[in-house]
Formats: C-alpha cells, structure tokens, sequence
C-alpha cells in the first residue's frame, strides 16, 4: 500500500510538472504507476506483449512441401526489407539446398522473434548469435551484399 500511495504521490507531481514541462508523456506516468521498481528509482511498466509460441520444425514433411512452405514464409515477414531480400534468396537458393541446410534456413526464419534481428545479423549490423551460424548465414550475407548488383526491388513470382 505503501507503494502505491509514494507512486500516486509521484503520479501527481508528474501532472503537475506536465504543465510547465510538456516533454514529459505518457510513458513517464507508466513507469511511474508500474509496480517493478528498479534499483536507480526508474520504474518500468510490466512486459504486455503478447507471448510468442515456441519454435518447433515441422515433421513427416516431404522435401518439395517444405520447400514451397519456406518459399512462402520467406515472402511473407511483416516487414518489407526481409520479405524482399529473403524471398529473393529463397528463389535462388531453395531448390539447390540439400535437407539439412533446409531445417537451418527454416530454424533461421521461423525460430528468432524478431524479424529486425534477421535483418541485423544478415546485414551484419549485429554479430550472429552462434546458433544461427551456418553454411545457410553465410550465404544470405554473401547474397545481401549483392555483389552482383541485381535489382532486388520486388518479390519474385510464386
């Protein structure tokens, strides 16, 4: 109880603190009315992101629909860089892959949950975490070097 009245208290001096210092928003009345209070005083708001269901590979899949379900996956991301650069890979690459390369592509774009870590570790803007290096990462960040210069600027037809 005690908490919650100091975090009122604070709640208070924050809006009246808002009238003559507009910077402040919304988020400072969330940290504030948070109940996880961190050691330098800043309170952050609990985690409500929705919970994303474990990664497991798929079974009992013959090569051909695993490699149409890649396919597909591969151009649709939710994000327009990945949905670019990985269905232009997959076009390319997919066919020629042998089994094993294909669980490593599949654990590569299906496992992390974020699609911006992809991007950041194919791009090389972030170190690949060890588990996601393979013969496959290597080739995607040869290929998203476009060494060759290819105009990757849509998606290749289905």
């Amino acid at each position: 109880m005690a908490n919650f009245q100091r975090s009122l208290r604070a709640l208070s001096r924050l809006i009246v603190s808002q009238q003559s210092h507009p910077q402040l928003n919304r988020l400072s009345a969330l940290r504030l009315l948070s109940t996880g209070e961190s050691s330098d005083g800043i309170v952050d708001p609990p985690d409500l992101t929705p919970p994303i269901p474990p990664y497991t590979e798929k079974t009992g899949e013959s090569i051909d629909l695993k490699r149409a379900r890649l396919l597909y996956q591969s151009r649709k991301r939710g994000m327009l860089e990945n949905g670019l650069l990985l269905s232009t890979f997959a076009s390319k690459y997919l066919d020629s892959f042998s089994e094993d390369q294909l669980s490593s592509y599949d654990k590569l774009i299906n496992q992390p949950t974020n699609d911006w870590e992809i991007y950041y570790w194919v791009t090389g803007a972030k170190e690949t975490p060890q588990e996601y290096k393979s013969d496959v990462m290597e080739l995607l960040q040869k290929f998203s070097k476009n060494e060759e210069k290819s105009s990757r600027i849509r998606q290749p037809d289905l």
